[in-house]
């Protein structure tokens, strides 16, 4: 499907619909009218040409097709909702991971990191601690601060 023709109206009816179980009350969280939540819901289904729920006397309840599709939805959500929080006054907030040594950390750059955080502030440092050999990229981390001669394996 085109991105410019994705239903996103209708993902987030649907999504909302699923976590309560009722177009009602996913309506008031959309602060929509009911039939525009069940409106779209129903256009979903048939794009998809699948029914995604099943419509109860008193709610909903969530069809096979519709539990394969909600968790692909919810974090698609989530992952657009972690993007959009990076932003803050205009600016694109950019995680730092840094390990140090424990000593290191707690002696030197601990002191600093106001000063760091004042010059800095779209940039969220997160600082781990370890005083044993670190393998950068399996912990995730952009900078490493270690002791030694400097010849470490595979940098």
């Amino acid at each position: 499907m085109d991105r410019p023709r994705l239903p996103l109206n209708a993902l987030r009816a649907f999504e909302a619909s699923a976590r309560h179980l009722s177009f009602t009350h996913a309506a008031i969280e959309l602060c929509v009218t009911q039939a525009a939540v069940s409106h779209q819901v129903k256009h979903l289904e048939e794009i998809l040409n699948v029914a995604l729920f099943r419509r109860l006397p008193r709610g909903l309840m969530v069809t096979e097709e519709g539990l394969a599709l909600l968790p692909v939805v919810r974090e698609s959500f989530d992952r657009i909702g972690d993007a959009l929080d990076r932003f803050e006054g205009g600016h694109v907030r950019e995680v730092l991971a840094v390990g140090a040594v424990g000593t290191f950390a707690v002696g030197w750059l601990l002191p600093r990191l106001e000063d760091f955080r004042n010059q800095a502030p779209f940039i969220d440092l997160r600082l781990s601690t370890n005083n044993n050999r670190v393998d950068i990229a399996a912990e995730g981390l952009d900078y490493a601060i270690r002791f030694g001669a400097g010849a470490w394996h595979g940098l």
